[in-house]
Order: structure tokens, then sequence, then C-alpha cells
């Protein structure tokens, strides 16, 4: 009788989370970091029926049931085991193939592509730890904070500057050179482009004079590795390419070392980089983990939701890590997950944090953070916004609303997006139905940033920083950015970080062209209204007045969104009176500006 292959029982056992497969037949609760019901297997009046995520088993303390998620429909459905598979297959949309003569072969590659990975690992870890040419690596770890006992934890490595030091290695290991190319590890010589210093005539390695990072599975097996150049090489991170046991878009970095303390913070915050979450992990904040990537696929959401109920975006502060949050989203949002944002300080990351102001510091980012949502709000609505700018962020945020399947929760966030947008329910309920969901093609980064209407404030800082000096060297001397006021305040940070005025013609010219084509586009805008009036007579005092208005205006902005917080019915007492705190200190600040 044919069998299921390997391959489709791996899928299917990966796609079917015990929780939620459990969790649709039985009720369940969580206890600490598993989950607690009552058996269906025997009559009991007090829970001692358990799922644990981790393992991803189940086990009945009081009649001894137990097993994987396979078990479980087995003995419930009473199927055998193909009809569990085939079950679970068709719940999570997984085609169930029988197992062709061609399936023990491609069984045998993989264990031996996981072989060549362990010994890949070892040999760059070898190199890290003892050999002479790799002291430039272990200082260059050295200077991010990684001594040797982290870097052996975490099996860190260099790769040599050669073009064919891995390839000798893995050959002396018996691997074939089939083995090797499949593994991704080298790379094929193009045979139109020559590369003359290459001495392998056909291959040459990918990694070349770089501290490599091993990225495993949840099980803790090398399926890939991650290398950071120590030279001038243009390409700061390289990745293993998608291989028969990588798929860069399935995978969490570190999740082998950090899923119990996810599953007993019942949250993950999420890093962009292997070197904030090795700082973050070894400085004590242990629920970590990484996209290979910034932005999070819907298989590595799915990955994460097994292990947690919440994910903290503790990307960079800058527009481009406003741009991964907003990536991230979707995929986060429709597996059930909340969202919260961390904001780290301008020049910051979680590793610079971590290492210039101690754990305690990114501990802190992490427990400010907000609900996505109220987030937004606050960073993005101040007081007195025009209607067409409100009009937008409401577009986007009822896209983003769109993909959360659950219907309290939607409506509860509906609810307070509508309080604070000033909007009715027919206009939020019009805007469900005609906001495109960001999860559909996404129109380019261009069109973006081209609905991105510049405030008043922002067009009236620009012109006085078109023409004065004194107003850029005013606002370079701020301890903020003037985009901390909103994303449309970016052009006034780029006009003040230079040194060419609008007088200047052909110097003007060339900086207005080495804008974003819609930034330049705003600026001409702006050039125009500048031409038609004249400069203050004293462009720093009035540039002062605006942006202290500001500055108050997003102080005020943060007092109501905590008042809002205080008064949600899940607020418990002890974060209320956190919360009274927070709002302290605001109006002290506010008295300050």
């Amino acid at each position: 009788m044919p069998r299921i292959s390997e391959d489709t029982i791996q899928r299917v056992a990966a796609a079917s989370d015990v929780v939620a497969v459990i969790g649709s037949y039985l009720q369940l609760k969580r206890a600490g970091s598993n989950w607690k019901g009552l058996c269906p297997f025997h009559n009991e009046k007090s829970p001692s029926f358990h799922v644990n995520p981790a393992r991803q088993t189940f086990k009945c303390f009081g009649c001894g049931a137990g097993g994987s998620v396979f078990r479980f429909i087995m003995d419930y459905e009473n199927v055998d085991f193909p009809g569990a598979v085939r079950r679970l297959g068709a719940r999570a949309g997984v085609p169930v193939e029988e197992e062709s003569a061609g399936d023990e072969v491609r069984r045998g590659e993989r264990d031996r592509l996981l072989a060549l990975h362990r010994d890949a690992a070892a040999w760059f870890h070898e190199n890290l730890m003892r050999q002479k040419f790799g002291a430039h690596a272990r200082e260059y770890l050295k200077g991010r904070g990684i001594g040797s006992d982290v870097a052996a934890r975490w099996q860190l490595g260099y790769a040599p500057d050669s073009w064919d030091a891995l390839t000798a290695a893995l050959r002396a290991r018996a691997y074939s050179s089939e083995e090797i190319l499949k593994s991704g590890l080298v790379i094929l010589r193009d045979e139109q482009n020559p590369k003359s210093k290459i001495e392998n005539p056909k291959s040459y390695d990918r990694f070349r004079n770089r501290v490599m990072f091993p990225i495993c599975n949840d099980y803790g097996e090398v399926i890939g590795f991650s290398g950071r150049t120590l030279g001038d090489d243009p390409a700061k991170y390289v990745n293993s390419p998608e291989t028969p046991i990588f798929t860069k878009g399935g995978v969490l970095f570190g999740l082998e070392k950090t899923k119990r303390a996810i599953i007993e913070a019942n949250e993950a915050v999420v890093c962009e980089g292997q070197l904030d979450l090795i700082s973050a992990f070894e400085a004590g904040v242990q629920n970590v983990t990484a996209p290979q990537g910034t932005a999070f696929t819907s298989k590595q959401a799915r990955l994460l939701r097994r292990f947690a109920e919440s994910a903290v975006l503790c990307f960079d502060s800058d527009a481009a890590g406003r741009k991964a949050v907003e990536r991230s989203l979707p995929a986060l949002l429709a597996v059930g997950l909340g969202v919260r944002v961390a904001r780290v300080p301008a020049g910051e990351d979680p590793d610079s944090l971590v290492r210039n102001h101690g754990a305690d510091a990114l501990r802190a980012v992490v427990a400010e953070a907000r609900d996505y949502f109220d987030d937004v709000l606050t960073e993005e609505l101040l007081p007195g916004a025009p209607p067409r700018q409100r009009a937008a962020l409401a577009r986007k945020l009822a896209g983003f609303v769109r993909i959360i399947e659950d219907p309290a929760l939607r409506e509860a966030v509906t609810l307070r997006l509508r309080s604070r947008l000033e909007l009715t329910d027919a206009a939020f309920a019009a805007l469900m139905k005609s906001a495109p969901r960001p999860d559909a093609d996404r129109e380019s980064e261009e069109a973006d940033i081209d609905v991105v209407e510049l405030s008043e404030p922002a067009r009236l800082m620009c012109r006085l920083a078109l023409d004065s000096l004194a107003a850029r060297e005013w606002i370079r001397g701020q301890p903020g950015n003037a985009s901390d006021f909103g994303p449309d305040y970016a052009l006034v940070d780029k006009l003040a970080m230079s040194s060419v005025l609008a007088a200047d013609g052909p110097a003007f010219a060339a900086f207005r062209a080495g804008l974003p084509a819609a930034e330049e586009r705003a600026l001409a805008n702006v050039r125009v209204e500048h031409l038609s009036s004249s400069l203050p007579e004293d462009p720093v005092a009035v540039l002062a007045d605006a942006w202290r208005s500001l500055a108050r205006r997003k102080i005020q902005a943060g007092i109501a969104a905590i008042h809002s917080r205080m008064r949600h019915p899940d607020t418990s007492p002890d974060e209320v009176a956190s919360l009274h705190k927070q709002i302290l200190d605001l109006q002290k600040s506010l008295g300050q500006v």
C-alpha cells in the first residue's frame, strides 16, 4: 500500500500547531508556558490535560493519554495515522502526496546537506576561535561587546578571505561537488564573465572575509548562514540562498534558543538583525527573535504564533524602520498576533542601546511600547491636522483593520480609531469596504510618499530653512529631529543638514536632484510659496515658536493617548498607576517647552 511521503508529513506537522488544533476541539486556557483543559479521553472535573507548544505535544496526567498532534487526531477521531495526516493536511491546506521512489533519495539528500552545514559551521567557528587569520574578526566582535564565551554559545565563525578555502575543507570531508553546490555555500562561476583571480575553474566560495552567523531551524539544526563583511564589500550582509533545507521566509533567527523565554513571556521582541538579538539575549532580554530581513512573511508569523500571542517590533526609529513595521503588520495581524511598536531612541538600535545604556534601557523601551494603532495615531495625528492628512491616515489604518479576523478585537480597534479620527460609524464602515488590504499587491514606495502632504508647520519650517543658515543651525542644535513630529518633517531635517542655500543656483539644483522624486516635488511647491513672500526679520524666532508649538502638541497628544488607555476596561489598577505617573512626567515636560 502506498505510503504518505515523509516530506508531506513534515509539511503537515509544521502547518499544524498543536495548540490551535486541539483548541478547535476543546476549551483550553493558558497555564504558564502551557495550555490546560479537561481531558476528552476520560471523565474529569479538574483539568489535567496539558498542551505544550514548545514541544508540540499533549499529555493528560489523569489517564496518561499523550503524544503529538497526529496522535490526538488518531485518538479523538478514531482514525489511523494516514487518516490523521489527511485530516490535518486538509485543515492546513497542505496537499497530501503519497511516497514515490524519489522520496527516499530526497531524505538522504536532506541528511547530507544538514551534515554538510554542521561541518561548515564547525569549520567557520574553528577559524574564528583558534586561527591566526581570524584575529581581526575576533577584534571586530570584541568591539561589538561579544567575547569568546558568547561567540562559542552562538557558534559564531569566520569565513577567510579566500576563493576556495571552504570548498577544500568540505571536499576533505568527502562531500561531492554536487552536494557543495546544492548547499549554496559556493557560487557557480558565470562562464560569460570569468573571474581571473579565482583558482577553481568552476565555482568559488560565497562567503569571504565575513563574520559568520549560523542560521538554525527551531530544532537547532544549522540550515544556512548569514555573513557580515569585514572589508569594503558594498553588500554588508550576505545570506545563504534558498536550498532544499533553507527557505529564508520560513525561519526566525535565534528561535532555537529563545522560544522558551518567548513562551513564558507570551510575547516576542522582534529585532532587525543578528547582533541586535544576541546582545539583547545575552543581556537578559531573552524573549527575542529576528526575521531574515526586516519584514515578516506569513510563514514566519505562523511559526511565531505557535509560541506567543503578541509581538513587540523593536526596529530602528528611522524611515526605513517605520516602513519595516508596516511591511510586517499584514502577516502578524493575519495570524492573530497583537502588535506593539517600541520606539528606540534616534541613532540607536537594540545592540547599541544595550552596549551604551545597559539592558534596563532596552527593557524600558519594550515596556513603553504602544499598540500599533495607538502608536500611529499618537505620532502622526497631531491636534489640528488638516482633513486631507486625517483622511489619508484613516484609509491606511482601515486597510490594516480589515486584516484582523477576530470580530471582537476588530470592533475594539475600530471604536478607538473612530474616536481618535473623529469619524462616524458610517464613514469608517465605508472606508473598511474601500481601503485596499496592505497584503495585496503593494504600490511602489514612491507612491506611498506621494500621498503624504506637507503640513502648514512643515512648509513654514522649509521656507525658513531655504534662505537662512541661522535657522538651519538652530534646527541642528535641537535635542531631537524635526521628523520626530511626523514623516512630513523629514524634508526639514534634510534642509537643515545641507549647507546649500536656495540662492546658490546650480548647487541647490544638485541638492534637489539628490532627493527622492516625491520630496523634490514637495520642495518645488514650497519654493514657489517661498518666492511669493519675504523672509521674516528674525527667522530663528519664528522657527523656535513653531517648534515649541509642535513639541507641546506632541506632548498633549501623548497625554490624550494615555488618558484613553486609562479609560479602557482591560487596564489593571497597577497599569493605571503607572500611566498616571507617565502623565505627570509629560505634564512636567510640557511646562519646560
